[in-house]
């Protein structure tokens, strides 16, 4: 039961930090804010590492740098198909996949076997995560096959991230996470400097690559100060390093192929949050899927 709390807890933790870098990303590139939340992330974790505690081990050690390129890998994936479009059949479709992906591996490979209602449960997490994700729109785009393909790898990216932390041993504490951050920070921030390089390159400035230049002109762009930006991209790397704590202490007590499906109900957060604080909408379909995820939590706590 404990491992579907924190599960689903860090589910909700992720979706804030989504909203949080979807925020920043009105004035900041995806990219910006995605290294600036690297880096606070990191921060964070250091900040825990002497409380918490954990063993150097080398193959810890590798686990934690894969899971940082993995988890890289997830996000370039992601904000691509996610521009490519639909978003209402792309979003739900990688978030499926991220729960599929270490579902399977956990079930085959790890050989961890679970009650009915169990099953009955991932079941059910399947289809709530296919509800909460959906985005509604007034007509219906069939996405291209560069389009699925960045979605199906975004998922199997996140997916391979999960598995990853849950080879590191109990002892590692939050080393795995610290060395994961490590590479994703040190990679997005090479990527950011490259662009920057390239930019001056072709004679415009350097801080001409952090604005968010498809922000310009929206209604929306003005109202947010530079500074909030810089903040609410700080802001979700914590709370992502949070959610990721989270993560690696419900691969700690519980089977994988629970966390990882109840870990997969991020865009419920996401969700929320935007309902309480941007007065968005929440469609009929995703109330279903919100009341979906609870079911299929209470299921899964129980197998």
């Amino acid at each position: 039961m404990l491992a579907a709390i924190l599960a689903l807890t860090g589910a909700l933790v992720y979706g804030s930090a989504d909203f949080l870098g979807g925020l920043a990303a009105k004035r900041l590139r995806s990219i910006v804010v995605t290294a600036v939340a690297a880096a606070s992330g990191l921060a964070l974790l250091c900040v825990l590492l002497p409380f918490i505690g954990g063993t150097w081990d080398p193959v810890d050690v590798a686990w934690g740098a894969l899971a940082g390129v993995f988890g890289v890998l997830a996000l370039v994936l992601l904000y691509a198909c996610l521009a490519i479009g639909p978003m209402s059949i792309l979003a739900p479709l990688t978030a499926v996949v991220s729960a599929i992906a270490p579902m399977l591996w956990g079930l085959l490979v790890g050989g961890e076997a679970l009650s009915t209602v169990g099953y009955a449960g991932l079941a059910v997490a399947l289809v709530a995560v296919v509800l909460v994700g959906f985005v509604p729109g007034t007509g219906v785009t069939r996405p291209t096959v560069q389009g699925l393909l960045m979605a199906i790898g975004s998922g199997a990216a996140i997916g391979a991230f999960v598995i990853a932390i849950d080879h590191t041993s109990p002892d590692s504490g939050v080393v795995p996470l610290v060395v994961g951050r490590a590479t994703s920070a040190t990679i997005t921030l090479a990527i950011v400097g490259a662009i920057a390089f390239g930019a001056v390159r072709r004679g415009r400035r350097a801080a001409s690559v952090i604005v968010n230049e498809s922000a310009v002109g929206r209604e929306d762009a003005p109202s947010m100060r530079p500074s909030r930006a810089w903040m609410f991209a700080v802001a979700c790397g914590v709370v992502d390093a949070g959610a990721n704590t989270m993560l690696l202490l419900a691969l700690r007590v519980g089977d994988l192929s629970i966390v990882s499906a109840l870990t997969a109900m991020y865009p419920a957060g996401t969700i929320v949050l935007a309902a309480v604080v941007l007065r968005e909408r929440i469609a009929a379909v995703q109330w279903v899927g919100l009341s979906l995820a609870l079911a299929a939590g209470v299921m899964l706590a129980l197998a």
